[in-house]
């Protein structure tokens, strides 16, 4: 078995997600187990990507079709415990082994809206068994996340 890696994918450009997700797909195309926690994304229309399951399960923890940005104060309250449940949750499927890769999809959101902070993020990492590989997107860098990150890539838009 190989030694799983942290990769990340980050900035203002699109694709962060796309990259993510074929990097899932790769990987389940191997036959290791695959999983996708989306935070910040609402309740998208998720029907491609349902139709993945059962290689690669997707988990999101928000209740709200609006995505983030949208919401009332009030609201975004009520998504702070989603999205620590969905922090639980990943902590819970890397400390149990429960997949080869977890895919975190905009998780570095979380600290620029106060939603988690780094330290939260670094110790979530820190529960990856040896062989587990794990990918981050969002697009801001997190110095700390970054710090313990084998592979940083900067997505940017050139024109």
């Amino acid at each position: 078995m190989e030694k799983g890696i942290i990769q990340i994918y980050y900035g203002e450009g699109r694709g962060k997600t796309s990259a993510a997700l074929g990097n899932a797909i790769k990987f389940a195309s191997v036959g290791k187990s695959v999983y996708v926690v989306q935070f910040m994304k609402g309740q998208l229309n998720s029907e491609f990507l349902n139709r993945l399951e059962p290689d690669i399960k997707i988990f999101r923890f928000e209740r709200r079709d609006e995505g983030f940005d949208e919401l009332s104060e009030e609201e975004r309250q009520e998504q702070r415990q989603n999205i620590q449940n969905g922090l639980m949750f990943a902590k819970k499927a890397l400390v149990t082994g429960e997949c080869d890769v977890l895919v975190l999809d905009e998780i570095l959101g979380l600290v620029e809206e106060d939603m988690a902070t780094a330290d939260q993020l670094v110790d979530l990492l820190q529960a990856k068994s040896l062989y587990t590989d794990i990918i981050l997107t969002g697009r801001n860098a997190v110095p700390e996340v970054f710090d313990i990150a084998d592979n940083i890539l900067n997505i940017v838009n050139e024109k």
